[in-house]
């Protein structure tokens, strides 16, 4: 494991090389003794997980291979991180959430307890790009929330507890909790009875 800055990781981690943690942000660099990544318990981490400084994760985290998580992120207890995601800096993950393969989450994004976002989804946080670091507002998912995959998630949006967003579905306004949001730009539609049995 190659590691930057103070690092602490938890008893009965499971590490397969290589992994890199505390890699120093822009501010970071040439800093000798920066807080580097606290990672809890059995985590398991894959190859070519890269986690950076200033990163906080609970216990039983695990990711799948080629992961980005970035400097300033909270993340709870029992994450799962699929292979090629990418987690910009300054989120906040809940406990027991599931990111599948090749999910974008942005800086800034918020995401709240038991979410499971599908492969492929993408959240952004910059209306207007290239705009200013200042304009960035990341999406904000509620607990229990659920993202199909390739689904688009515009900067700002609240997606509301309990609720779906469809596959391949485009969202430009806050979603309200317990429904359905369907289509490119997304309406919403009653959570269909299949989906609350999930619950």
């Amino acid at each position: 494991m190659i590691e930057y800055g103070r690092n602490a990781l938890g008893e009965g981690a499971t590490i397969f090389e290589p992994v890199t943690i505390g890699f120093p942000s822009r501010d970071r660099i040439g800093e000798k003794e920066y807080p580097g990544a606290t990672i809890g318990k059995n985590a398991v981490l894959r190859s070519g997980t890269i986690i950076y400084c200033d990163v906080r994760i609970g216990d039983a985290f695990q990711t799948g291979h080629n992961v980005l998580i970035r400097e300033k992120t909270t993340i709870g207890d029992r994450v799962a991180v699929g292979t090629a995601a990418v987690v910009e800096g300054d989120c906040t993950i809940g406990d027991d959430v599931r990111i599948q393969s090749l999910v974008y989450v942005p800086t800034g994004a918020r995401i709240g307890d038991r979410v499971f976002i599908g492969p492929n989804a993408v959240l952004t946080n910059d209306r207007y790009p290239p705009g200013p670091r200042e304009s960035l507002r990341g999406p904000v998912l509620g607990d229990d929330a659920v993202i199909g995959a390739n689904a688009t998630i515009l900067p700002g949006v609240r997606v509301g507890e309990g609720a779906f967003v469809a596959a391949g579905a485009v969202v430009t306004r806050d979603v309200p909790p317990e429904m359905l949001a369907v289509g490119a730009p997304a309406r919403f539609r009653a959570l269909p009875a299949e989906a609350r049995r999930c619950r």
